[in-house]
């Protein structure tokens, strides 16, 4: 009677430590694909503000409709990969098209900012400075909710991939989750924004 009991304990601790690490995985998806969503809310903040400097930079800047076109070009692409990567955060190659839209959108932001350096009458525009004050703070939001997002990834990876769990996270479907890190080193600078 003595061996059946402590098989049945054994069995009910094997039980309630794979559900523990099944519970603990779980929750630390769930963080990362939280903060996820809070970098798709700033993103789809700055998409919102692109149309709008594009616009008002129109008026000003009309012997350059290339550089025009390709900011909003660059963030339609941006935007359609975004919601690739907000239906599944964890998907490395969703993610990973997200970052090259989003650096192709930096660069045509940059462009943008650097050529209406050369129009001082759009650089004293009112509605021009609210919008680059709006596209700052978004800017800087955005780069918060990186640092959380990746934070909440680091977590996760190491929490499937630390021993007990690492035997049990393939098992149960747990994938190894993507930074949302930008690899060209030119990239990570924020576009200029200042006028």
């Amino acid at each position: 009677m003595i061996p059946g009991l402590i098989a049945v304990a054994v069995v009910v601790l094997l039980v309630l430590l794979v559900g523990g690490l099944y519970n603990r995985l779980v929750t630390l998806r769930n963080r990362y694909k939280n903060a996820f969503a809070q970098i798709d809310v700033q993103l789809k903040r700055r998409y919102d503000l692109i149309p709008n400097l594009v616009e008002v930079a129109k008026g000003y800047i009309k012997h350059e409709r290339g550089t025009l076109e390709a900011v909003i070009a660059a963030r339609n692409q941006a935007a359609s990969a975004n919601t690739r990567a907000a239906a599944n955060p964890g998907d490395p190659a969703a993610m990973q098209g997200l970052i090259g839209a989003e650096s192709q959108l930096g660069g045509a932001l940059g462009r943008l900012f650097a050529l209406a350096e050369a129009y001082p009458d759009l650089k004293a525009n009112q509605n021009m400075m609210q919008l680059t004050e709006e596209m700052t703070s978004t800017e800087n939001k955005i780069a918060f909710a990186r640092q959380a997002f990746n934070d909440a990834v680091t977590s996760y990876n190491t929490g499937r991939e630390v021993f007990p769990a690492v035997v049990f996270a393939g098992m149960f479907g747990f994938a190894p989750a993507e930074l949302f890190e930008i690899s060209n080193v030119a990239e990570r600078e924020a576009p200029k924004v200042s006028f």
